[in-house]
């Protein structure tokens, strides 16, 4: 079964540099950042007070009762824009003629509502006047009066994947993964293995999150993996620079169609690419923390060459985790030249997130769907914000401008908190 091969039939991208893939990435070709103070919540005393944002969007623009996800959260409704763009550019909105029980769904999606306002309130009639002591009926009886059971529920990731399985007819395998950073580019690749292995003929998949909450916020600045340039946003993320000092939080949903390719030939699909490369590995490291000598990242890119059955010199090239913190972008410099030997230093190696910031959950596929437009127009995407060469990352990072090159084989990555790591590998489809 391991024969079957996969193609990608269908893409959409709900993001901060645009609500379609077109507008993503000819935003990137051209630099732009979507970076900008937060308007999610305000965030006027925390230490970043910025973040990179989906702006303008409206749920009622992509789906029939917007009403019904009222209480959903954002990694709900992103997910549900980004997948009827997918299953609209496959040709599979209310195609009666693929049978649906052989369509699945598997997301890597981040959590979904928070009611902050009623949970801070909660909290603050249950503290008693000398500040030393909580009385839980207190917490109790104000929640049970104020928190919504449906807006509970929307709270867990599963709920994404189903809500998207109902809205879009979809009957097959329904999994959700959440791999932080890397939970997109796995799902996309365990979606692969499914088809591959004959479970499936199509599956939905990509990721979608919003961590621009105070709790997100609050976590990462505690981490202090977090940029707090506030008075530069746009400029503030800054992979492989010697004075990058954290990454930018985005947030939004990418989602792509993979299809069997007999499949996809027999009913007359359009097909971007073929997805031919999957590797995947965990550090073993620490909770946080990449291993510096990138371990786990060279297994994964190695083994996903070996998945796609190619040569290091096949790859043209790689668009990278690069965060803009230390730790990350100097053991991905590592992990390449350790992958690719001397060939690194002729490799271009650029990162969206210079201008998308991070989108956590949905980073993996929306690069991923980066790679491919980069195969069909022969432009690789800048990494914005390079100004000053760290001795220690001193690969072509495509700085600053688009660069024109054909690509006929691009390798994504993606690097999770908890070291968990994917490499994807796209190749341009020949037949």
């Amino acid at each position: 079964m391991h024969s079957r091969r996969v193609v990608i039939t269908g893409m959409g991208a709900i993001t901060p540099l645009g609500h379609t893939v077109h507008e993503l990435y000819h935003n990137q070709l051209e630099g732009k950042s979507g970076a900008g103070p937060i308007f999610r919540f305000d965030a006027r005393t925390f230490p970043t007070k910025f973040g990179s944002q989906v702006k303008d969007f409206d749920l009622a623009k992509h789906v029939r009762d917007p009403q019904r996800y009222k209480e959903a959260g954002l990694n709900t409704k992103f997910a549900l824009a980004a997948a009827k763009q997918a299953l609209g550019d496959a040709g599979l909105l209310d195609n009666n003629k693929v049978d649906r029980t052989t369509m699945g769904v598997y997301l890597g999606s981040g959590e979904g509502s928070h009611d902050f306002p009623n949970l801070t309130l909660s909290i603050a009639l249950a503290c008693q006047a000398d500040g030393y002591k909580v009385d839980p009926n207190g917490f109790f009886i104000h929640s049970q009066r104020t928190f919504g059971a449906t807006h509970e529920y929307e709270m867990e990731m599963h709920t994404t994947s189903a809500h998207v399985a109902n809205e879009y007819d979809m009957q097959g395998p329904n999994y959700t993964c959440q791999t932080a950073c890397a939970a997109s580019g796995q799902a996309l690749g365990e979606a692969r293995e499914f088809i591959r292995r004959g479970e499936a003929e199509i599956m939905l998949t990509g990721g979608s999150h919003s961590m621009l909450h105070p709790f997100g916020v609050s976590g990462f600045n505690l981490l202090t993996t977090l940029s707090t340039q506030n008075d530069a946003p746009e400029k503030a993320s800054k992979p492989f620079d010697l004075n990058r000092a954290g990454f930018v939080l985005g947030e939004g949903a990418g989602m792509v169609v993979l299809e069997e390719l007999e499949h996809a030939k027999r009913r007359g699909a359009h097909i971007h690419a073929e997805l031919v490369g999957y590797g995947t590995t965990a550090d073993a490291y620490r909770v946080t923390d990449s291993h510096p000598d990138g371990r786990g990242a060279i297994a994964c890119m190695k083994g996903a060459l070996n998945d796609a059955g190619l040569k290091p010199t096949d790859i043209d090239y790689v668009n990278a985790h690069g965060t803009s913190t230390q730790v990350n972008d100097r053991a991905e410099t590592v992990a390449c030249k350790n992958v690719f030997g001397e060939y690194a230093y002729k490799l271009p190696v650029s990162s969206s997130k210079s201008m998308l910031g991070h989108l956590i959950c949905a980073a993996g596929v929306v690069e991923m769907i980066t790679c491919v437009m980069t195969i069909h127009n022969g432009v690789m995407v800048p990494t914005i914000n390079y100004e000053t060469p760290d001795p220690d990352c001193d690969l072509d990072y495509v700085p600053n401008h688009a660069r024109e090159k054909k690509v006929n084989r691009a390798q994504s990555n993606s690097f999770g908190f908890g070291g968990q790591n994917v490499s994807l590998i796209v190749s341009r489809y020949t037949g």
